[in-house]
């Protein structure tokens, strides 16, 4: 295809402020690529902090105007030129965006987009876009499970998961190809519980003490993934967990570790690991083999023109995920 020299990006200018305008068209340099972007997933909690003037973790500082393209991150399109001496991926392989350094000068809510060839996977171009924009997100969660596989995994133990939002829809089904005997999932929204039994849950309930008492014994979890970084949740799994709780969400207050976690025998409380190639070409493998589906994350499809609407969607709780399409 020909490349034009200008193109439109979003840029966040000032909280609550969004403009869609005119840009050049990047260059690639040494080890990257040009990637023509077809659709733009939104990560909620990076929109709704960085919209909203928050930084997105605790002691950070954040200035405006925003990175231009940022805070885009879930992004699949089409390679249209390569920097020097990068020979994979080729030119007009479809592509999606496994990995964020957050180094680059621009993010992915653009027509264009300039990315390490490292971060990028090859994707099958017979994947629509709602099924792959997300891979980005489905590697964060699978490194999850990878912390839990440091322990021997989870195949025929009971995994609980607090949290359904898009990551925790997400950790439902990659428990499930995991191997888990039992998913049990805790969220207050009756329509995401709903969704997560669509998905593959076995058991979904409100993260209530009087439906689920407290106890590391009888009827305990074995392992569970904290999906909301809310000290409540996380010791609510904490309590009902026998040997693993592996924290995903971005941790704000500190958790209580207390006598009754210390023996029975000991619980471990486990954090994040580092984003990885193995983790997204194992979560692209499951989508693949139809074990793991991102098209149901994602509730709207609208331009950039319409970004501030798409996070006010996701303020209420209206939408789980939005794609954005920058061609519209």
């Amino acid at each position: 295809m020909t490349i034009p020299s200008q193109m439109k990006r979003l840029q966040i200018e000032a909280p609550g402020l969004a403009v869609w305008k005119d840009a050049p068209v990047p260059t690639p340099g040494p080890g990257e690529v040009l990637v023509r972007i077809h659709a733009v997933a939104t990560c909620p909690h990076w929109d709704l902090h960085i919209f909203g003037g928050q930084p997105m973790f605790p002691g950070q500082s954040l200035e405006y105007p925003y990175l231009p393209g940022q805070p885009g991150h879930e992004a699949v399109g089409e390679v249209v030129a390569l920097g020097p001496d990068v020979t994979s991926p080729r030119v007009g392989a479809s592509v999606a965006v496994f990995r964020d350094t957050g180094r680059r000068p621009q993010g992915c809510y653009a027509q264009f987009n300039v990315s390490r060839a490292e971060d990028l996977l090859e994707v099958p171009a017979t994947l629509a876009a709602a099924d792959i924009a997300s891979l980005e997100l489905a590697m964060c969660v699978e490194t999850s499970f990878q912390q839990l596989a440091r322990l021997g995994g989870i195949a025929g133990r009971r995994i609980g998961l607090s949290g359904l939002g898009p990551a925790g829809l997400v950790a439902v089904q990659l428990a499930r190809a995991h191997g888990a005997a039992e998913v049990t999932c805790f969220d207050p929204v009756a329509e995401r519980r709903a969704l997560a039994s669509s998905l593959g849950a076995h058991r979904t309930l409100a993260p209530d003490a009087a439906t689920w008492p407290a106890s590391r014994e009888t009827h305990a979890l074995d392992d569970a993934i904290d999906l909301t970084g809310v000290p409540a949740s996380i010791e609510f799994l904490m309590d009902r967990t026998r040997r693993c709780v592996t924290l995903f969400g971005v941790l704000r207050e500190d958790v209580r570790f207390t006598t009754r976690h210390l023996f029975g025998p000991g619980l471990l409380l486990m954090g994040y690991g580092d984003h990885n190639r193995v983790a997204a070409e194992t979560a692209l493998r499951f989508i693949v083999e139809g074990k793991l589906r991102l098209a149901p994350l994602i509730t709207h499809t609208l331009p950039f023109t319409r970004y501030a609407e798409g996070v006010d969607l996701l303020r209420r709780k209206e939408a789980i995920k939005i794609l954005f399409d920058p061609w519209l």
